[in-house]
């Protein structure tokens, strides 16, 4: 079995709140525990940025929910490569809250210190999210 990553980012849909990130986020990991997959989701006042990792099949499961969920549009996909490990492996969803991105991490990664997903390539999404999260607590949330 080959290991992917996959990394998209996409817009939120206008009926969708910010307060509504507990219940996604609870879908979510219930659904990639049963599919081993692993990742980590950045959700931003109007962007989501996800890295998904496992197996192709399930991956692209995964994904093929996303490409159908009423919350998203504009998807597009950044990255989908095979890999030799895993680098959320703790994680069926880490979550990065908005309130971890800084205008610091943003400008490192992008042209601009505003977080737009849209405007970076898929290795600095990728290396971002990396380093995004070693500011979340060391205890993962599964």
């Amino acid at each position: 079995m080959f290991l992917v990553r996959l990394i998209y980012a996409s817009r939120a849909d206008e009926q969708f709140k910010g307060d509504e990130i507990g219940r996604l986020l609870d879908t979510a990991r219930e659904h990639n525990t049963k599919a081993d997959v692993t990742g980590i989701l950045c959700f931003h006042r109007h962007y989501f940025l996800q890295c998904l990792e496992g197996s192709r099949t399930s991956v692209n499961a995964v994904y093929r929910r996303i490409l159908n969920d009423w919350r998203h549009h504009d998807i597009v996909l950044l990255d989908y490569k095979e890999v030799d490990k895993r680098e959320f492996s703790c994680w069926s969803m880490a979550y990065l809250p908005d309130t971890e991105l800084t205008r610091e991490l943003n400008l490192e990664f992008s042209g601009s210190s505003e977080f737009d997903p849209f405007s970076m390539s898929g290795e600095a999404s990728h290396q971002m999210l990396l380093k995004a999260l070693a500011t979340l607590p060391s205890v993962p949330s599964k």
